[in-house]
C-alpha cells in the first residue's frame, strides 16, 4: 500500500499554524466550519474580510487533497466570495492558490484564499507576460498533452452519505516507480 504521507507531512502537520487554529490551540475568527473544512479570517489581510479555506485533516499541497474536498473548497470559497461581496460591498474578489514555495505558499498547509477587492486597493496580483513562440507553445502543449495523459487517478472514497460505489480508475502499482505521479506528488515537498 502506498503511505498518503511522507515524514516531511508528519513533521509539517507537527508544527503547522493552521492545524493548531483548527484544533483550537491559536485565537481565530472563524467564519465557516464543517465536518471536513474551515474558513477563517486572515488577521494580515490585504483587505478586510481576506478569508482561507482549507480542509481540517492536513495536506501539504494541492495535488495530496482528495478530489471530491477540493470541489468542496472551491465551493465553500465561492459562496464566502459571495458573503463577501453582498455584506462589504467590494467591486471584485480573487480566489487563490499558492501551490508550493515557488508560488508564494507560506504556510505548509494547502489552502484557498478569498480576497476582497476595490479598486485601486493597492493589491498587486499582476504579472508580466511572456510572449511565447509558436513552437515554444506548440511544445509545451505536446509534453503537457502526454503527462495529463499519463496521470491516473486512484480509486476515490466518496463522501459519506454522496451515495454509489466509488468509480475505478487507473491504480498505480508501487512497481511503476519513478514514472509513478501519484508518488512523485507524495514525495514532493514544496
Amino acid at each position: 500500500m502506498i503511505s498518503q504521507k511522507s515524514w516531511a507531512d508528519d513533521m509539517a502537520e507537527q508544527s503547522c499554524l493552521l492545524c493548531s487554529i483548527i484544533e483550537g490551540q491559536v485565537p481565530s475568527k472563524k467564519i465557516y466550519e464543517d465536518d471536513d473544512l474551515v474558513g477563517i479570517l486572515d488577521f494580515n489581510g490585504a483587505n478586510p474580510g481576506h478569508s482561507f479555506v482549507l480542509p481540517k485533516q492536513h495536506f501539504t499541497i494541492l495535488e495530496q487533497v482528495p478530489n471530491f474536498l477540493v470541489g468542496k473548497m472551491f465551493n465553500v470559497a465561492n459562496r464566502i466570495s459571495s458573503a463577501i461581496f453582498d455584506v462589504l460591498k467590494v467591486h471584485g474578489t480573487n480566489l487563490f492558490v499558492a501551490n508550493g514555495v515557488a508560488a508564494g505558499q507560506k504556510v505548509a498547509h494547502c489552502m484557498v484564499q478569498v480576497i476582497p477587492r476595490l479598486e485601486k486597493d493597492g493589491v498587486n496580483m499582476s504579472w508580466s507576460p511572456k510572449q511565447l513562440s509558436e513552437e515554444e507553445m506548440s511544445t509545451v502543449e505536446i509534453k503537457l498533452k502526454d503527462e495529463i495523459g499519463k496521470i491516473g487517478l486512484a480509486t476515490e472514497v466518496k463522501p459519506k452519505g454522496s451515495g454509489g460505489e466509488p468509480k475505478a480508475a487507473k491504480v498505480f502499482s508501487e512497481s511503476e516507480g519513478e514514472d509513478n505521479y501519484l508518488l512523485k506528488q507524495v514525495e514532493r515537498i514544496p
